[in-house]
């Protein structure tokens, strides 16, 4: 039986953590067929989590290798999503390679840490990190992204990562809360620009999902009072994410766009 996304060639930006929505992202889209471009900023390892220490992992190269094991193509490709020269080079070699682009997964982000404080005392560099990461970087990858798709004349697909802190703004996550609302505003803009391309443009929104970027919070009574909070009364899984993703990505979607999609086990926000 054909794969719904056999043919088709997706990137995937911020894909190198072994617990992740964009590693569980690839191996999903892949899957369904379709070649994935993984990107990541080329860690130094000896700041990798240690379950990825553990068994050797090899950042983005180690999510290509689980994308071949599905039978589809990949390449890896460390991009700085901020800079125009590398979100070019990165759109053409991607085109060079597999000869189209249908599908682009923003999910590039800042570490979690340094910018969750109170909005006097964040250091301003850190500020502009988040902001430049998720919503800039995501504007550059979407850009450039675009206008391969609209050359193509067959549609496309974009999807932001946003998050429910997109919806409802919170203490000590300033930045994160305005790069995010951002990216929902940035998502439903794009979606009008390019609905007549058939091209969908929709952000994710995860509540609280287990992946690598939580483990500053432990896994002690925060962690359990925060998966009290939810009415499904845990987590989300990184899997859990990618298949909604993957869901958009094909066709069965082609009449979704402009939407912020949350996947939080039930939780409320106030928007």
């Amino acid at each position: 039986m054909k794969k719904d996304l056999e043919g088709k060639t997706a990137i995937i930006t911020g894909a190198g953590r072994l617990r992740g929505i964009g590693r569980a992202t690839a191996v999903a889209l892949s899957k369904l067929g379709a070649n994935i471009v993984v990107t990541g900023t080329g860690k130094n390892p000896e700041t990798f989590p240690q379950d990825e220490k553990d068994i050797g992992w090899n950042d983005i190269e180690s999510t290509a290798e689980q994308v071949r094991n599905e039978g589809s193509l990949a390449k890896t490709i460390i991009t700085d999503i901020t800079k125009e020269s590398d979100v070019k080079f990165l759109i053409e070699s991607t085109l060079e390679k597999f000869g189209s682009l249908d599908i682009l997964v923003n999910n590039a982000a800042a570490p979690y840490g340094e910018d969750r404080v109170p909005i006097v005392e964040i250091e301003n560099e850190i500020f502009k990190k988040v902001i430049n990461t998720k919503l800039y970087g995501s504007f550059l990858c979407s850009k450039f992204a675009a206008i391969a798709m609209i050359s193509q004349k067959k549609g496309g697909r974009i999807i932001n990562l946003s998050s429910s802190a997109g919806k409802e703004g919170s203490a000590r996550m300033g930045a994160y809360n305005a790069a995010n609302f951002a990216i929902e505003g940035f998502t439903q803009a794009l979606a009008k620009e390019l609905a007549m391309e058939k091209i969908t443009v929709n952000s994710v929104c995860p509540g609280m999902t287990e992946t690598s970027r939580l483990d500053p919070l432990g896994r002690g009574a925060l962690w359990k009072s925060k998966a009290e909070n939810i009415p499904m009364g845990r987590v989300g899984t990184d899997q859990e994410v990618a298949d909604l993703i993957a869901f958009l990505s094909t066709d069965k979607a082609r009449f979704i766009t402009g939407q912020s999609i949350n996947i939080n086990g039930g939780s409320v926000t106030s928007r």
